[in-house]
C-alpha cells in the first residue's frame, strides 16, 4: 500500500478521537441518542481544527445501524461503506470548486429521491463561503424546507462571508483552536504508534508552530520525520527543516533594540541570512515575541496564559523590567507594519534592516510613541546633569587634559586605590551620565566591589539577566569606557556570580568600601571629580 500522510492515516473515525472540541462532540452525540437531529448544521473555525472530521463522523453515525453512545460502529455495511468513500447517501461537495448555481441546482433534483438505503441523505459543503450570491439563493429554499430525510452540513473557515439568511437555518458551531498540550499529547500519541523518538522539546515546538490546527502539526511531524528518516527527531532538527528561529535568537535581538545596538541586531540578521532562515516568518515569530514581552510587561501573572516554558518566561520577565509599555508597543507597531509590507517584497532583507535600525533608533520617527521615547531619553539626561547646547560638534573639546591631548590620544593611566574610591564617591553619577540606557538599567542589579587594589568586582546574581549582559565582553567594554570618560583612567572589570546560599557580602561593597574610608573630595566648578 502506498504511503499515507499523517494526517490522513491518523483521521478521526468517531466522537472519541476527536480532539478539543468535547463541547461540540457532546451537543451531537447527545442528540444522536435523543433522535432531536436537526435538518442544517453550520461548522465554522480556523483550518485544522477538525470541521471536515466531525461532519463525516456525524454523517456516519446518522445512518449507522448499531451507533454506540452516539459513535458509528464502524463495522455496519453503511459505516463501511462511507469510510471507503462509497456511500450513497454521503456527499461531499467542495464549493470551492462547484460554486456556481448549476451545482446547487442539481443538490435540489437529488434531493427530491429518498435514500436506497439508511436514513438520511448527508450533504456535506465544505468552504461554503465561496458559493456565489445566486448559488446561496438557491440553495436558500431547500434550507427552508427540507425533506425529513435530508441533512445539510456547511463548513467554512470565513462565517462572516454567509448570508445572514443561510446562518439564521442552521444550527451554528464554532471549532476553538487547539491548545498546544492537547496537540503534543496527540503527537506523542501517534510517535508512539510509529515508533519514533522525539524531545520533548521539538514536539512542544511543533505544536506551537501549528497555531491551534492539528492537522497543521501532523504535516509539520510529517515533514520533519521524513527529513531526519530513523532518526530521533531533536529541537535543532525541527528548527533547521521549518526553517524558523530558537527564541534566544528573539532575546538577542531584544536585547540589542533595548540597547540600540544597531550592529548588534545587524549581526542577527546576516546569521538568519546564512542559515537560510525564512524571513517572512522570522518577522512573524519576532512580532509574536514581543507580544508576549508586552503581555508580560503589562500584567505579571499573564505568564500563565503564554504558550511558553516556565524559563523563557523568567527570562523574558527580567528584560522586560528594564524597559517600558510605551516601547515594547512601539516595536510591535514597527513590526505589524513590516509583516504587511514583506509579503508582497523581493528585498525582504532591506525592509527587515531598516525596521530594527527604526527599533533603534526612535529619532527616526514622529509617531507619538517615538517622540515619548525621545522626550523621556531627554529628561533623563537633563535630570543626570548633562546640559543640551547648540554648539557645534567642531567646536567641542572632549576630554581635554592638562598637555592639550584628547581622550583619544593620550593613553589611559591604570587606575589607584584613591581612583577606586572616587569611582564609589560618584558610581551611580557614572551609571547614568555615561552608560547606554539598557546596560544602566541592568546594572542597578549589580553590586560592586574591590578586587584586590586595583581591579573592580561586579557580583551579580547567578542566572540573572545582569549576569548574562555583563558576561559578554562587549558590554564590559562600554562600562570600562564609561569609567574612563568619567574619570580618566583604565579600570580592570570581573564579574562574579553570587546565589542564595552563597550570598554577596555588603561589606565589600564599593560605595561601603570607599565610606569606610572617610575619602573626602573638595568641590571643584571645574573638574568632575
Amino acid at each position: 500500500m502506498s504511503y499515507q500522510a499523517l494526517y490522513r492515516k491518523f483521521r478521526p473515525k468517531d466522537f472519541s478521537e476527536v480532539k478539543g472540541q468535547d463541547h461540540i462532540v457532546t451537543t451531537l452525540k447527545n442528540q444522536m441518542e435523543a433522535d432531536r437531529i436537526g435538518h442544517a448544521y453550520l461548522f465554522c473555525g480556523t483550518r485544522g481544527t477538525g470541521k471536515t472530521s466531525v461532519a463525516k463522523i456525524f454523517a456516519r453515525a446518522v445512518n449507522c445501524e448499531n451507533p454506540k453512545d452516539g459513535n458509528p460502529c464502524g463495522e455496519c455495511k453503511s459505516c463501511r461503506a462511507a469510510l471507503d468513500g462509497n456511500s450513497m447517501n454521503v456527499i461531499e461537495i467542495d464549493a470551492a470548486s462547484n460554486n456556481g448555481v448549476d451545482s446547487i441546482r442539481e443538490i435540489r433534483e437529488e434531493v427530491a429521491y429518498r435514500p436506497t438505503e439508511g436514513k438520511y441523505k448527508v450533504y456535506i459543503i465544505d468552504e461554503v463561503h465561496m458559493l456565489s450570491t445566486g448559488a446561496f439563493n438557491a440553495l436558500l429554499k431547500t434550507l427552508e424546507e427540507p425533506p425529513e430525510y435530508v441533512i445539510f452540513i456547511l463548513a467554512t473557515t470565513e462565517v462572516h462571508k454567509i448570508p445572514v439568511t443561510i446562518l439564521s437555518r442552521c444550527q451554528r458551531y464554532d471549532f476553538k483552536r487547539i491548545s498546544v498540550d492537547t496537540i503534543s499529547d496527540r503527537l506523542y500519541e501517534l510517535l508512539g504508534e510509529e515508533n519514533i523518538e522525539a524531545d520533548d522539546k521539538a514536539v512542544k515546538y511543533i505544536a506551537r508552530q501549528a497555531d491551534g490546527a492539528l492537522r497543521d502539526a501532523l504535516s509539520l511531524l510529517d515533514q520533519c520525520i521524513a527529513f531526519y528518516l530513523g532518526e530521533k527527531l531533536t529541537y535543532e532538527k525541527v528548527l533547521s527543516v521549518l526553517g524558523t528561529v530558537d527564541t534566544e535568537v528573539f532575546r538577542q535581538l531584544f536585547i540589542c533594540a533595548l540597547n540600540m545596538d544597531v550592529k548588534g541586531c545587524m549581526d542577527i540578521v546576516a546569521q538568519m541570512v546564512t542559515e537560510g532562515r525564512e524571513l517572512g516568518q522570522f518577522v512573524t515569530d519576532f512580532s509574536w515575541y514581543l507580544r508576549n514581552a508586552m503581555l508580560v510587561k503589562s500584567d505579571e501573572t499573564a505568564g500563565e496564559n503564554l504558550d511558553m516554558s516556565e524559563e523563557d518566561i523568567n527570562i523574558m520577565k527580567e528584560i522586560a523590567a528594564y524597559t517600558d509599555l510605551d516601547t515594547i508597543i512601539r516595536f510591535i507597531h514597527i513590526m505589524s507594519e513590516l509583516s504587511n509590507d514583506i509579503k508582497y517584497s523581493n528585498q525582504k532583507r532591506v525592509l527587515i534592516e531598516i525596521a530594527l535600525i527604526k527599533l533603534c533608533k526612535p529619532q527616526m520617527q514622529s509617531d507619538n510613541e517615538s517622540l515619548l521615547q525621545r522626550i523621556e531619553q531627554l529628561e533623563k539626561r537633563l535630570e543626570n546633569g548633562v546640559v543640551v547646547s547648540n554648539m557645534k560638534p567642531d567646536s567641542v573639546n572632549v576630554n581635554p587634559s592638562s598637555d592639550g591631548q584628547t581622550a583619544e590620544e593620550k593613553v589611559l593611566d591604570k587606575a589607584l586605590p584613591e581612583d577606586i574610591n572616587a569611582i564609589a564617591l560618584n558610581w551611580d553619577r557614572i551609571i547614568n551620565q555615561y552608560l547606554k540606557p539598557y546596560l544602566k538599567s541592568v546594572i542597578k542589579s549589580a553590586e560592586p566591589r574591590v578586587g584586590g587594589e586595583k581591579e573592580l568586582v561586579l557580583a551579580f546574581k547567578e542566572g540573572g539577566i545582569g549576569e548574562k549582559v555583563f558576561r559578554e565582553e562587549e558590554n564590559i567594554e562600554c562600562l570600562r569606557e564609561a569609567i574612563a570618560n568619567a574619570t580618566g583612567k583604565d579600570v580592570s572589570i570581573r564579574v562574579n556570580a553570587y546565589t542564595d546560599s552563597n550570598p554577596a557580602n555588603g561589606r565589600d561593597d564599593i560605595r561601603r568600601y570607599a565610606i569606610n574610608k572617610d575619602i573626602v573630595i573638595e568641590d571643584n566648578d571645574d573638574e568632575d571629580f
